[in-house]
């Protein structure tokens, strides 16, 4: 038997005058100084004075280059095998349990459920820049940081008494709570959660707090919000310091701003109206302009129609120069020219829309519906404008949420208690994931978008 050392090509056998080619000169590593051989064998000759084994050759101790080595080795497969990206991980709501499970999109299962998030009847997620972390905003002002590869809750704070929702800032260093509850915005440092600032928001012109509702990020770690009672938008901006927010005040936008969102390019921010009819519009590229009302006949109108629940404006689906967003107590989804911000038709649907979400390709807008259509769900084709397929996937489907290139639509319902899966392409169902009355489903790609 013919003894081999421990590092680089197969060594010839000792006294042969050859040796291992060395590590490239530069290299550094546990194995040793730059250019330094790893000579040292387990096994050496036998010589008069070492105890023999029956193979002719003397147990030599281990040197610590080598215990390293084989550490190593040992160590390397398991290492190997735990590495994950988090590109394709998500999260839905369980709402009645205050919990949320975590989502493999790539092999469609549930990994995990992580449970201890207070209430969550009104929960969204927004998700840091390496879309490792999950920030979980909780109706009852709580804001948890979970750990998507480990599956652990990192930081949980309670932040206010009644909270609405938050946003992460373009370079994802800070983290925005919108709260009912007393009224204004605080800014949380995106590692530690600690307290970086808070925005009162008392109204100049009447002097009391109002409720928080459409808080959005947008470029330059700036965040614009609404103030229900006031009639106000406030556009925060944190750019230069985010201990000290400079505050830039829109009031007398239109009664009760009830949500908001923010075009995906981060310029359009527009306001939903419930006490009157239309939209207000605030163009960040240019904040000098002021806020514009727009869609004067947009709302329930005259007849005050019974609204079974107010439409989401985030989920906007935008083609080219149309904006198509739910109707306000009407069964139809409503057209808008971007560039004028004026109606340019309508497209009946089976109820009153909740979500209007366009597939990330743009091309098919996916619909749901309020009490009692809400266990349909409509698909329009925007070429055409018609609706192309109807399918019933059970009562109470809450929340769509496209995988990143949208080739599956996963879909949150509740009553039947599960998620799910459909192929955009076909709207055939591909899987089903058992879930405790789901409401939202957020995938880590949100990371990469404006107001989401």
């Amino acid at each position: 038997m013919k003894p081999e050392r421990i590092v680089g090509r197969v060594s010839s056998a000792p006294g042969s005058g050859k040796t291992s080619e060395p590590p490239p000169v530069g290299a550094k590593s546990f194995l040793g100084r730059p250019g330094e051989r790893l000579e040292r064998r387990i096994f050496s000759r036998r010589n008069p004075t070492s105890s023999a084994t029956p193979s002719g050759y003397a147990i030599k101790p281990l040197t610590r280059p080598t215990v390293l080595l084989a550490l190593a080795a040992l160590a390397l497969p398991s290492f190997a095998q735990d590495l994950r990206g988090t590109g394709d991980l998500g999260l839905v709501i369980e709402r009645a349990s205050g919990s949320v499970q975590l989502l493999d999109t790539t092999q469609k299962t549930a990994l995990q459920r992580v449970e201890g998030l207070g209430d969550l009847s009104h929960a969204s997620t927004v998700f840091s820049r390496d879309a490792r972390y999950a920030y979980v905003f909780g109706r009852d002002g709580g804001l948890t940081k979970i750990d998507l590869l480990t599956g652990k809750i990192v930081k949980r704070v309670i932040q206010s008494g009644n909270s609405i929702g938050g946003a992460i800032s373009q370079d994802g260093r800070i983290i925005a709570a919108a709260n009912y509850t007393p009224g204004g915005v605080k800014f949380f440092d995106s590692e530690t959660l600690a307290l970086l600032s808070e925005i009162p928001a008392r109204s100049e012109v009447t002097g009391a707090l109002s409720k928080v509702v459409g808080l959005e990020d947008s470029t330059g770690n700036r965040f614009a919000f609404s103030l229900f009672e006031a009639g106000e938008i406030w556009l925060a901006d944190l750019s230069a310091d985010p201990k000290t927010p400079k505050v830039t005040r829109y009031p007398g936008i239109g009664k009760e701003p009830y949500d908001a969102l923010v075009t995906g390019e981060g310029r359009w921010y527009v306001a939903g109206l419930f006490g009157e009819d239309g939209i207000a519009v605030l163009d960040l590229w240019h904040p000098e302009r002021g806020v514009k009302r727009a869609l004067p006949d947009y709302g329930r109108g005259d007849q005050k129609l019974p609204v079974y629940k107010m439409p989401h404006l985030e989920t906007w689906a935008v083609a080219g120069n149309l904006a198509f967003i739910p109707g306000v107590g009407r069964h139809e989804v409503v057209l808008v020219d971007i560039a004028t911000w004026q109606k340019v038709g309508t497209i009946p649907v089976a109820g009153q829309p909740v979500f209007v979400m366009a597939d990330p390709t743009g091309r098919r807008l996916w619909v749901n519906f309020a009490f009692p259509h809400y266990d349909t769900v409509q698909v329009i084709d925007v070429e055409s404008r018609q609706i192309v397929h109807t399918m019933k996937p059970g009562k109470a489907v809450l929340h769509m949420e496209f995988t990143p290139r949208g080739e599956h639509v996963w879909l949150s319902v509740r009553d039947e208690n599960r998620i799910q899966i459909h192929d955009a392409a076909s709207f055939a169902k591909i899987g089903e994931i058992p879930a405790q009355a789901p409401s939202g489903i957020f995938f880590s790609a949100r990371a990469h978008r404006f107001g989401l």
